[in-house]
């Protein structure tokens, strides 16, 4: 009974292909959007390019 019931539910997913005619996705899964840079690196980027131009404000000021 669960044997069938797993293949008359595969055979819906692949009949659903079916109209797509070429244009079926790799994967059933859905696709996450991946970023080329982690969220830690992204924040120590952003650190110290704020930081440099904190310091280099800070600079400015004390120089006149």
């Amino acid at each position: 009974m669960v044997a069938k019931q797993r293949m008359r539910i595969q055979n819906e997913k692949a009949g659903k292909n079916i109209t797509l005619r070429g244009n079926v996705p790799k994967t059933s899964k859905a696709v996450e959007d991946k970023y080329p840079v982690g969220p830690w690196l992204l924040a120590l980027f952003i650190f110290v390019v704020c930081g440099s131009a904190i310091f280099q404000i800070i600079q400015s000021i004390r120089m006149t």
